[in-house]
C-alpha cells in the first residue's frame, strides 16, 4: 500500500476521532437527522445502486436489489428513527434491597469511532445496516467496501460524500491492503461481514489494539425436512431461497437433510420449481450472475468434485449448461454427497445444493451438530415436537421455521452469528446497544449506611454485617 494511501486512512481516523470529542453525545434531532439523510441518499439513488451492482456482478436483476438492498436499509433506518428516542433513554435498573435507598440505572453512550468492513455480496445493504446502528448510536463511522465490486463501492464513497461531512461518515475504497490497514486502525468498535477465514484475520488485526468486533460471518446453514411439512410449499420457499441472489446470501441453505424417502421427490420439486421461477438461465433478466469469475469456478470445481467421487447431479436445465461467455451457473441439486466432497467441507455460496437423507430426526440433529455452529437453520414441518426438538438441541444464529433467509430481515429481532459463524449481533435496538457503552450508574444516597461498614472494625461492623447477611 503507498505512503499516501497509510496517510489518506490516518487523516480520516484522525478527523472522526476529533469530531467525536468535540461532540461525544450527539443529540436526539442530530442523530435522526444523519438518519434521515442515509434515507435521502438510500432513495436518491436507487436506480444507480441497482445499475453499479449489475455491472459488478455481470448481471443482478433491479427488483433483487431494490427489495435485498434498497427497501431494507431504508425499513431499518425508519424503525431506528422511530425507536431512538426510547433507545436513547437512561434505563432505570432493579436494586438489590441492600443497596437501598441508592439506585442504578444504564446510560446508553456512544463508542467514538466505528470501523465498518464489508462484503462483496450484497454491498449496499451490509454497509448501509451496520452504518444505521452506529449512525444512531452517535458515533462517527468509516467505512471500507469491498474491492470485488468496485462500481458499487466507488457510487457509494459518492453518496456518502455528498451527504455527509467527512467528520460523520466516509467511504475509502481500496484492496486488500488497505483493508489489512483499515483493520488495524484503534477504532473504539470494528464490524466485518465476510467469510469466517478473513474474520480470523479480522479480529487478529483488533486485538493488538483491543478493538471490540462485531463478526458476521457463515457457514453450512442446514435446512431440515419434518415428515410433516408441506412438501410443495416447503420446496419452492426453500428453491427461492437458495436463487436469491444466485444463492450468494449469507442465509442461504447450504445443504438439505431429509427424511430418505423424501429425497428424491424433494429434490424434484425444488428442480421444477426452479424452472417455474427462471424458466431460462443465461439469457434470464431475473437470475443473477455469480459475482466474479473465480467464484463461479470454484463453484464449477465444487460440481466437479461431487461428480468425480460418485455423487448425482441434477441440473434444473440441462439443455443450457454451456455458460458461453457470461458467469451465470444453472441451479443444481446434489445427490449422493459424501463428506469427502468439498461441497460438504466449506460454505457453497452459490445456487448448488445437496440434499442428504436421515433416518431418524435424531440422526439429523447430530449431523448438524458435528459441524461448525452455522449462521441460519431452517425448519420445515407442522410436527411442534419436532419443531421443538430441534430448536433446543441445536446452535445457530438466527432461525426460520417454514421459511429460508426471512429471519434475517425482522428489525425487532438481533441478528448475528455464533461460533464459527461470528460473534456479536446488530438489528434494531440490538444493533443501537452494538455501538454503544451501556454504561452502569449506582447513585448513592445521603442516607446510606455506609459508613458503618469503614474501619475500624469493631461489634458494630459485626453486627450489621451480620444483619446484612440475613436479608440477602
Amino acid at each position: 500500500m503507498e505512503h499516501s494511501t497509510q496517510e489518506t486512512l490516518q487523516l480520516a481516523f484522525e478527523t472522526q476521532r476529533g469530531a467525536y470529542a468535540r461532540e461525544p453525545m450527539p443529540s436526539l434531532a442530530v442523530r435522526k437527522d444523519r438518519l434521515q439523510r442515509l434515507i435521502t441518499m438510500t432513495r436518491l439513488n436507487e436506480q444507480a445502486l441497482c445499475e453499479a451492482i449489475a455491472q459488478d456482478f455481470g448481471h443482478r436483476a433491479h427488483q433483487e436489489t431494490q427489495l435485498a438492498e434498497v427497501f431494507t436499509s431504508i425499513t431499518g433506518a425508519e424503525h431506528a428513527i422511530k425507536h431512538l428516542r426510547g433507545w436513547m433513554k437512561t434505563r432505570r435498573m432493579p436494586t438489590a434491597l441492600h443497596f437501598m435507598p441508592g439506585s442504578n440505572a444504564l446510560m446508553p453512550q456512544p463508542l467514538g469511532v466505528v470501523g465498518i468492513i464489508a462484503p462483496w455480496n450484497y454491498p449496499y445493504y451490509l454497509t448501509a445496516g451496520p452504518a444505521i446502528a452506529a449512525l444512531a448510536a452517535g458515533n462517527r463511522v468509516m467505512i471500507k467496501p469491498s474491492e470485488l465490486t468496485p462500481a458499487t463501492s466507488a457510487l457509494m464513497a459518492r453518496m456518502v460524500a455528498a451527504h455527509f461531512s467527512p467528520e460523520e461518515m466516509t467511504v475509502l475504497t481500496g484492496d486488500a491492503d488497505l483493508a489489512r490497514a483499515f483493520s488495524a486502525l484503534p477504532f473504539d468498535h470494528l464490524f466485518f461481514t465476510g467469510s469466517t477465514a478473513v474474520g480470523r484475520h479480522v479480529a487478529q488485526a483488533a486485538a493488538k489494539n483491543l478493538t471490540p468486533v462485531t463478526l458476521e460471518l457463515g457457514g453450512k446453514s442446514p435446512a431440515i425436512f419434518d415428515r410433516s411439512c408441506d412438501l410443495e410449499l416447503s420446496a419452492s420457499r426453500l428453491a427461492y431461497g437458495k436463487l436469491l441472489n444466485a444463492g450468494q446470501t449469507c442465509v442461504a441453505p447450504d445443504y438439505v437433510l431429509a427424511p430418505r424417502d423424501l429425497v428424491r421427490p424433494l429434490a424434484e420439486a425444488v428442480l421444477r420449481h426452479w424452472r417455474r421461477m427462471v424458466p431460462t438461465v443465461h439469457a434470464n433478466p431475473d437470475y443473477t450472475s455469480i459475482a466474479t469469475p473465480r467464484h463461479r469456478a470454484r463453484l464449477q470445481q465444487l460440481l466437479d468434485d461431487a461428480k468425480a467421487q460418485g455423487a448425482e447431479l441434477l441440473p434444473s436445465h440441462p439443455q443450457e449448461l454451456d455458460p458461453g461467455a457470461g458467469r451465470k451457473l444453472t441451479p443444481h441439486v446434489v445427490l449422493g454427497a459424501q463428506a469427502s466432497m468439498q461441497l460438504m467441507q466449506e460454505e457453497i455460496f452459490g445456487p448448488v445444493l445437496p440434499i442428504l437423507p436421515y433416518d431418524s430426526l435424531d440422526q439429523a440433529i447430530a449431523q448438524v451438530n458435528a459441524g461448525d455452529r452455522p449462521l441460519a437453520l431452517y425448519f420445515f414441518g407442522e410436527d411442534a415436537r419436532a419443531r421443538e426438538q430441534v430448536l433446543s438441541q441445536t446452535h445457530a444464529g438466527g432461525v426460520t421455521i417454514n421459511d429460508c433467509i426471512w429471519h434475517l430481515g425482522q428489525e425487532s429481532q438481533p441478528f448475528g452469528g455464533v461460533g464459527a459463524s461470528g460473534m456479536g449481533a446488530y438489528h434494531g435496538e440490538w444493533g443501537f446497544d452494538t455501538f454503544s457503552k451501556l454504561k452502569p450508574v449506582f447513585v448513592q444516597s445521603r442516607f446510606a449506611g455506609t459508613r458503618l461498614f469503614q474501619p475500624p472494625y469493631g461489634e458494630t461492623f459485626k453486627t450489621v454485617f451480620g444483619l446484612l447477611r440475613k436479608i440477602v
